[in-house]
């Protein structure tokens, strides 16, 4: 390797972290964390089911339906579904989410879990005049 072929190695390096660094001493890593008190938002066939603060104790969840049952699992100041009975198991491939505005959804049983910060606390995307 010649002198440019190591130059341009560390320049891409430098500019790659350059974007990288500033995510990780945010502190919370771009998640909810432990400043943000965030609460995961359930509903269940278009009507509000419960709302559930995200915290770091694991704690679980079972919203039991006529057309079955979803378990949603909280812990790490996040929401994931941990199990359910629906035929296609699409709503267990959503992960675990800790961001407000994310969502899992059980199409088949009707259920929704949407993470928002508490009483109306979100922020602005964007501004339109």
């Amino acid at each position: 390797m010649k002198r440019a072929d190591m130059l341009l190695i560390a320049v891409i390096l430098i500019a790659a972290l350059a974007f990288l660094v500033p995510r990780y001493l945010s502190g919370n890593e771009g998640k909810g964390g432990e400043g943000k008190e965030l609460v995961a938002n359930i509903t269940v066939d278009g009507k509000h089911y419960r709302t559930i603060k995200l915290t770091k104790e694991e704690q679980t969840i079972d919203i039991r339906t006529e057309r079955g049952y979803n378990i949603l699992k909280v812990h790490d100041y996040g929401v994931e579904m941990y199990e359910a009975d629906c035929p296609d198991q699409v709503c267990l491939g959503f992960g675990f989410i800790t961001r407000p505005k994310q969502t899992i959804v059980c199409l088949p049983h009707r259920v929704l879990v949407e993470i928002a910060s508490p009483a109306g606390e979100d922020e602005i995307d964007g501004f339109v005049q």
